[in-house]
């Protein structure tokens, strides 16, 4: 269906945009200092993320319940990118 393909590109589009926003922020932006691997970090997660999301909307799960795992899904993302960015909790992974 072409609904679907257009639902799908839109999901990936996305991240697609925000990477290409960070990769010229890191072009011009002074102090704006990401290495290969975090932008590769990046791309694993906010392209894990609209994968996730496009198995859940194209689901059978009703409507609610299709919003409220899509809301648990963005909400891990922006924990694990806090967690990466600051060290808000203190793991290990945070490079702090």
């Amino acid at each position: 269906m072409t609904l679907e393909k257009q639902k799908t590109a839109i999901i990936f589009a996305v991240p697609a945009l925000l990477m290409i926003t960070a990769f010229l922020g890191n072009l011009f932006v002074e102090g704006w200092n990401w290495s290969p691997f975090d932008f590769a970090i990046a791309a694993v997660l906010l392209f894990g993320t609209a994968f996730f999301i496009n198995l859940v909307i194209r689901s059978k799960k009703p409507l609610l319940t299709k919003l409220m795992i899509c809301f648990i899904i963005l909400l891990l993302l922006a924990l694990v990118w806090i967690e990466l960015a600051v060290g808000i909790f203190g793991t290990p992974f945070a490079g702090s």
